[in-house]
């Protein structure tokens, strides 16, 4: 698991860095766990875009995560591991021994081969999945529930890991890579172990084109614009935005304004802000 530095012959390639794949085992999916995933451009079902700068790009098949890992009891060993273009992270096929086969997402350190398995009083070892009542405190832990039975819903992108920091009460504390303390009921489930493809951060696509390949179209600055398509346009020459600060296309404050509802009810079990 790492990243090659492209020698730069080009001006696409110059600034390339991409992952190696060695850690990928298997290069074609398991067609029983794959599904279809329609494209749709940003667009909600009215057709108006709320995500701008999306559209074309490789046709994918979504692979069916086993987020709740709620197979209690049965073992499983690890087939292979393999690449999935719908997220950051690698996935692992799972062989369980009753004979059906779920993909999880993939720790560091997990090995084809291995034997893991969730549910009470299971083995504290990387893979295994148990509630955080039966996770040892100060255990490095990702795939985490937020309600019980839900399935994982934190903690799921490269690289990422949150560590149990205590447990009081129903609630456990829990610290995640973003510097947040957060409390979790003891009931809801997650995996040990810190996610896999830690380099990825470090991956620099080089040139447009891979952009395009991953259905990112062109972004527009909004100074470069009219005033009736964006708030920042207009002006002779070179103008400033024209407000405090700068804005999104729908005149909400952008870069580092707090959006989050100070009245969510949610906001009772954080216990400090990330940093």
């Amino acid at each position: 698991m790492g990243t090659r530095i492209v020698k730069g012959a080009s001006n696409g390639s110059r600034n390339m860095i991409y992952s190696d794949f060695s850690e990928i085992t298997r290069t074609t999916p398991e067609k029983s766990l794959l599904c279809k995933k329609d494209k749709h451009g940003g667009r909600n079902n009215k057709g108006e875009i709320t995500v701008r700068h999306r559209g074309g790009g490789n046709r994918q098949l979504y692979r069916c995560i086993d987020f709740k890992r709620d197979k209690d009891g049965i073992k499983s060993r690890v087939s292979a591991i393999e690449y999935d273009p719908n997220r950051t992270a690698r996935i692992a096929l799972l062989n369980y021994f009753d004979g059906e086969k779920r993909y999880i997402l993939s720790p560091v350190g997990l090995r084809v081969g291995d034997v893991i398995q969730s549910g009470q009083g299971v083995e504290i070892r990387i893979g295994n999945s148990l509630k955080l009542a039966d996770i040892p405190i100060g255990t490095v832990i990702h795939n985490i529930e937020l309600n019980p039975g839900k399935g994982a819903q934190l903690v799921r992108s490269a690289g990422a890991s949150a560590q149990l920091m205590a447990k009081e009460g129903d609630y456990a504390v829990v610290r995640l890579s973003s510097g947040e303390l957060r409390l979790i009921r003891l009931e809801c489930r997650a995996t040990l172990g810190q996610v896999s493809n830690i380099e990825h951060r470090n991956i620099r696509l080089g040139n447009a084109g891979k952009s395009r390949h991953r259905g990112r179209r062109p972004h527009v600055r909004g100074s470069a614009m009219n005033p009736n398509d964006h708030p920042h346009g207009g002006g002779e020459g070179k103008a400033p935005v024209g407000h405090p600060g700068p804005v999104s296309p729908q005149g909400k404050p952008a870069l580092g304004s707090k959006t989050r509802n100070k009245r969510k009810i949610t906001g009772q079990y954080i216990i400090s802000r990330k940093k």
